[in-house]
């Protein structure tokens, strides 16, 4: 059995989100499988997807998170410290030599230099930094590792077939023999409903919403609509709370109480998605972008830019608007809400779409990408 290396980088700095979920999505269904074993020294970490995995299940990992969760007097330092000594324990285990395949979960370079002649297979999630340099003027370094990485790595899984375009574009120098496309899936089960505190009738958006998830964008768009329609709401789903500039701006427009937010634990997003009226994604760009698969499989009427992944990922199951133009948003909205047909139509199309896409082939693609890149390392 081969033994993977997955190294703890993205469960140190994400809370929630689509690489995180990716790989604990993944790696839980490899763990499960027994086709391989995960190596995977994490010690602490606040990201969500974690603390409900298979890998949350030692007294030690348990102990540490309430510890620093239920007392102020370890919260200042403990997490940095344990978050070191994972990055120290997995370089000790680089220098041991005694794995098969290494993963990156996401790209700080850091491990180069430890991992001598091993193979590591690196994931592609987008090329959003790269496209869109305008929001990461803060950022110096994710571009140049990022870079340095796709050069090095024995093979690159990339999560749409318009990623791996871009990612090509980019770096033309890169050969497209190393880089394999494999899906991403999902998870919600259109039958399991919890009770949610939501409105009777809203428009659903999930997650985060800053830079290029362009929410302001949305709530412009969408302002005729809530305008002509005093019964409907914005409910956002996740992410942080509303922050000053974003309250300012729902009260400046005229919004204030009818922009909701509601955080949820996993469970119970199907529910958020089934009681919607539909789902806006408005995002400029994502790689794949799951929520899309999660709001059709739950029969949620899904309403997307037709740019990046999305009419890769959605078919003809979504309404497509022209990316950042507010108007046309609005004139689909008001179309989708006026025509109970249209409605049932992308209803069905989109169950339909979302079961082309399951965790379980991405499971038996990865594994194949991993397989490939292991003998190509041990046949040189």
């Amino acid at each position: 059995m081969n033994k993977i290396i997955l190294d703890t980088q993205i469960f140190s700095t994400q809370k929630f989100g689509g690489i995180s979920r990716y790989f604990i999505e993944l790696y839980s269904r490899i763990s499960h499988s027994n086709t391989a074993e995960i190596i995977f020294p994490i010690l602490y970490s606040d990201n969500l997807y974690y603390k409900e995995s298979v890998f949350f299940d030692s007294s030690f990992q348990r102990k540490n998170w309430l510890l620093i969760s239920l007392s102020w007097i370890f919260r200042p330092f403990l997490p940095r410290k344990l978050e070191r000594k994972s990055r120290l324990d997995t370089i000790r285990l680089l220098k041991g030599q005694q794995f098969d395949l290494f993963i990156p979960t996401y790209y700080d370079p850091y491990f180069l230099e430890y991992i001598g002649n091993k193979p590591f297979v690196l994931t592609v999630h987008d090329m959003i930094h790269e496209l869109y340099p305008m929001y990461f003027l803060n950022d110096a370094e994710t571009v140049n590792n990022k870079k340095v990485l796709i050069e090095k790595a024995t093979k690159i899984i990339a999560i749409s077939q318009n990623t791996k375009r871009d990612l090509i574009s980019i770096y033309p120098n890169i050969d497209p023999g190393k880089i394999e496309v494999v899906y991403l899936g999902h998870t919600k089960n259109p039958e399991h409903k919890i009770k949610v505190d939501v409105p009777d009738n809203y428009i659903l958006f999930v997650g985060q919403r800053g830079l290029y998830k362009n929410f302001y964008f949305f709530l412009n768009a969408a302002l005729q609509v809530l305008n002509e329609k005093p019964e409907i709401v914005i409910l956002c789903a996740g992410g942080d709370p509303f922050t000053i500039d974003e309250l300012n701006h729902i009260y400046s427009i005229g919004l204030k109480g009818r922009v909701l937010h509601r955080n949820f634990i996993d469970a119970e997003l199907t529910s958020f998605y089934k009681n919607a009226i539909c789902f806006v994604f408005p995002s400029e760009y994502e790689g794949f972008g799951i929520p899309v698969l999660e709001a059709m499989a739950a029969g949620c009427p899904t309403l997307l830019t037709n740019h990046s992944s999305f009419p890769e990922v959605a078919g003809d199951a979504a309404i497509f608007f022209e990316l950042n133009n507010g108007i046309d948003l609005s004139r689909q909205l008001i179309s989708l809400l006026d025509n109970a047909e249209l409605r049932r139509k992308h209803i069905d199309k989109g169950i339909l779409q979302a079961a082309k896409f399951t965790w379980e082939k991405t499971l038996q693609q990865t594994l194949k990408v991993y397989q490939d890149a292991i003998k190509s390392t041990t046949h040189e």
